[in-house]
């Protein structure tokens, strides 16, 4: 959420209004300074420090030099995907995705609904994928690319 409409005290309203929580899940937040953004999430405990994936796109996102950057990372059944266009954030979210078909849904959902062309636009992937989903991807995107995690 961009910083200026965060208010800590109803962090899980917020967050309650868009994913389904535990009563047990602590929301928690992590500032996102290079897009003036705050992310809010649910942990497991309060003694729970790591950082959701998610996090790590947008603090990476930067780094692709590309007008448009896309970043992936699909690990655990879950596709996390950041796209912006130079510096402006467009999308930040995270999916269900048990397989890599559903992963490139998801991918071509959101490029379609940014008015992405694919067909001149790189995407990255934080963690390498197998070389048949590369393949795959190959067939729409300029390039495949892989970030120095």
């Amino acid at each position: 959420m961009p910083a200026n409409f965060y208010n800590p005290a109803s962090s899980r309203q917020t967050l309650g209004e868009v994913v389904v929580l535990d009563d047990a899940d602590v929301v928690k937040a992590a500032e996102v300074p290079q897009y003036e953004a705050v992310l809010l999430y649910a942990a497991p405990s309060e003694g729970s420090d790591a950082l959701p994936e998610l996090w790590y796109l947008l603090r990476d996102l930067p780094h692709i030099r590309d007008y448009n950057r896309i970043l992936a990372s699909w690990k655990d059944g879950r596709l996390f995907l950041g796209i912006a266009q130079g510096g402006t954030l467009l999308l930040a979210n995270s999916y269900e995705a048990p397989d890599f078909t559903t992963a490139e849904y998801y991918v071509f959902l959101a490029m379609k609904s940014l008015q992405l062309n694919p067909e001149v636009s790189s995407i990255y992937f934080r963690h390498p994928i197998g070389p048949e989903d590369e393949m795959s991807l190959y067939r729409y995107f300029k390039s495949v690319e892989y970030l120095d995690a």
